[in-house]
């Protein structure tokens, strides 16, 4: 939804922002001082995840003009009423004594296995993940479960003219698990492919990059292959469709394959590496068989403009249709908080709070 369609009251509620990226490690406030030496010995740091919602989110509200405040303890102690959104790593429900209704997620946990008895232990109220599939895995465990992709920065990553597109292919490698093995049986069959066909292309990989490196990638770049097991979101490959580069997708479902948790203490099926998606963003394939199959008709369609991946961007993913959706969420929790104090119907009788 567009913000200039947004009719937002700023005194209905300001919400209440909570993230850290680094824990206290051996005394009080030396995350600060080891991020001063990382900084120096190894350079600014790339963006993390984590980080990159919550920018994203804030992006998103700004445009928006909801209200906020970040990290600000000493209010929600004063306010024990009002919705606490903590939002990244786990270590921040054990920071502070909340009394507070909390909306939690999105990065705090990777399987409610992680902590069984949280609805009981702490006032979580919400949980979110960032997409479908992850959001069925946890809802048997945490039924107070919902899916909250954060937006993307559609101006930010925006498409290079098309006299800058001098590569053919970004190859984007992301290959978790069992990577020796689909590196032989998928990465090199794909370099060869694209060696075969006589395609320019380049390769990223997972991790080893900055963000302006990727940007500059795509702007370079008339399509994409996006090598991942699976997705939570997926904000890479949404970060390409909002350039308006098309990609091809691996996508081979099965079994969340997370070796920590796969297959002796989580079984789900089927997940995805690409959760946002429809037939405008291109094409996927399984296997590499799918893969020799399709991807002739993947790159006729790129040349034919037969897609269109950031108009799925536009009308799914942008920073404000998301930060609306997380002050919604958030807005039902304070809601469903009020009902609460306000009183209970019991047996027939209202019996009130206090």
């Amino acid at each position: 939804m567009p913000a200039k369609t947004f009719d937002y009251d700023p005194d209905d509620m300001v919400l209440n922002l909570f993230y850290e990226d680094k824990d206290d490690r051996w005394f009080p406030g030396d995350r600060h001082l080891r991020r001063m030496a990382r900084r120096m010995l190894f350079g600014e740091p790339r963006m993390s995840g984590q980080l990159r919602v919550f920018l994203n989110l804030c992006a998103g509200l700004d445009r928006l003009g909801i209200r906020y405040r970040v990290n600000d303890y000493r209010y929600i102690a004063q306010h024990p009423e009002e919705v606490a959104c903590i939002i990244g790593r786990a270590f921040l429900l054990n920071k502070f004594a909340w009394k507070n209704p909390i909306l939690l997620g999105v990065a705090a946990y990777n399987h409610p296995f992680d902590d069984p008895d949280l609805f009981k232990r702490l006032p979580v109220k919400k949980f979110l993940v960032p997409g479908p599939w992850y959001a069925e895995m946890y809802r048997p465990h945490w039924p107070e479960t919902e899916a909250w992709p954060v937006g993307i920065d559609t101006d930010l990553w925006a498409p290079s003219r098309p006299r800058d597109k001098t590569v053919d292919v970004l190859l984007y490698d992301k290959v978790s698990w069992d990577r020796d093995r689909h590196v032989s049986e998928l990465l090199e069959p794909i370099r060869a492919r694209l060696i075969k066909e006589g395609r320019s292309f380049t390769e990223l990989r997972y991790g080893s990059y900055k963000e302006e490196d990727y940007q500059a990638a795509l702007a370079r770049s008339r399509a994409m292959i996006f090598l991942c097991q699976n997705e939570s979101q997926g904000i890479a490959y949404q970060q390409a469709l909002s350039c308006g580069v098309p990609v091809f997708a691996w996508d081979p479902g099965g079994p969340w394959p997370d070796p920590d948790y796969y297959p002796h203490r989580v079984q789900f099926e089927p997940v995805s590496s690409v959760p946002y998606w429809d037939d405008r963003c291109g094409l996927k394939f399984t296997d590499h068989a799918g893969f020799e199959q399709r991807w002739t008709e993947f790159w006729a369609g790129c040349a034919s403009s037969r897609f269109d991946p950031r108009g799925y961007i536009l009308d799914n993913l942008t920073l404000e249709q998301r930060a609306l959706q997380y002050y919604e969420i958030a807005r039902s929790v304070a809601r469903q908080q009020q009902g609460a104090a306000a009183g209970m119907l019991v047996n027939g009788w209202l019996t009130r709070a206090g």
